[in-house]
């Protein structure tokens, strides 16, 4: 689990994590078309985080240049087990 303070020391605009999940409810549940998403977490400027995703045939700079942003906490944190106060950094 990623502690804020651990976040802290990663530089700005940083790609800290990356993988790949269903698209379904237990993974990243995008669309209802099933398939696969890569997804990335990357920091930004401010101490803040948000995480992209897209189809899995998509290279890894298409995602963090123009993904979708996801939004819902539990895929958040399913992507990136995070505690309660790097959660609150995260932009939606």
């Amino acid at each position: 689990m990623m502690t804020f303070e651990e976040f802290k020391q990663i530089p700005a605009g940083t790609v800290f994590a990356q993988g790949e999940l269903a698209n379904s409810p237990e993974g990243i549940f995008m669309t209802n078309n099933g398939g696969t998403l890569r997804w990335l977490a990357k920091k930004g400027q401010v101490q803040d985080w948000a995480i992209y995703c897209h189809w899995a045939n998509r290279p890894w700079i298409f995602i963090e240049k123009a993904g979708d942003k996801v939004t819902n906490k539990e895929h958040i944190r399913r992507c990136v087990p995070c505690d309660d106060e790097m959660l609150k950094h995260y932009r939606y």
